[in-house]
């Protein structure tokens, strides 16, 4: 695959204007699914059974989150590009150029990428530490790890409403903590600020949680840290700074 390919493939053609190329998602199956589109967005699989990542989350969240609002994104996204110039577009390009004038394209895109991202991001084995070059960067950037989770935390309870929590790097290669509302995530640089790439997104919204947390938004944040899989976000970080 060359490097063109690999953007087409990583939806980041329209990104690459303020990103270097290859700033991409790193290996992020979801993501690449959407190679040389010609059609509609599909629903991607997830990268493990609904009932991997219990206890911290539940089988029935899982099922409804993915096969439900996942899917209501996908096919609301295939309905809001229809017949326009987005129609033509990667799911990247799309997320760079969308305003605020297309609020269903926005929501809808968003949606769809913030959710094939957060699946990616989750394993069952769990990782509780970074490693190497990414537990460097994070002591580098927030002075530790526990401090690095504590203000992600305070972000991610922080969050109004519905809408992520993100850890992402911005075009110098600098790491920062941000959150948005809705399903906005940092690669909509026309919409959200600071804009970057995302590393690792957590999704704040009730749905994603309430069946076993009920109103405990705190208590499932905790429960992420579980999951996430560090190797991921670091190869996510390997490929932002090329």
């Amino acid at each position: 695959m060359n490097k063109r390919d690999f953007l087409r493939a990583a939806g980041l053609l329209g990104v690459a204007g303020w990103l270097n190329p290859l700033k991409a998602m790193g290996n992020d199956s979801l993501i690449i699914a959407e190679t040389m589109r010609t059609g509609d967005f599909t629903l991607p699989a997830l990268p493990y059974a609904p009932e991997a990542l219990e206890p911290h989350i539940d089988k029935q969240t899982m099922e409804i989150h993915h096969g439900k609002h996942h899917n209501g994104y996908v096919t609301n996204l295939n309905a809001a590009i229809k017949g326009t110039p987005y129609a033509s577009m990667e799911l990247g390009e799309i997320l760079a150029k969308v305003t605020a004038k297309s609020p269903a394209i926005r929501n809808n895109a968003g949606g769809h990428y913030n959710h094939s991202l957060f699946w990616e991001s989750l394993t069952p084995k769990g990782q509780g530490t970074p490693d190497g070059e990414m537990s460097s960067v994070i002591n580098a950037s927030f002075g530790s790890l526990d401090k690095f989770k504590e203000a992600f935390n305070n972000e991610a309870k922080g969050r109004f409403g519905s809408g992520w929590a993100w850890l992402s790097v911005d075009k110098r290669g600098k790491l920062f903590i941000s959150s948005t509302a809705n399903q906005d995530n940092p690669l909509m640089s026309r919409l959200v600020k600071p804009a970057g790439t995302p590393l690792l997104g957590l999704d704040v919204w009730e749905h994603a949680y309430y069946l076993k947390y009920q109103n405990r938004r705190a208590d499932y944040i905790t429960a992420f840290w579980n999951l996430v899989d560090w190797n991921k976000v670091a190869e996510r970080y390997a490929a932002a700074i090329r």
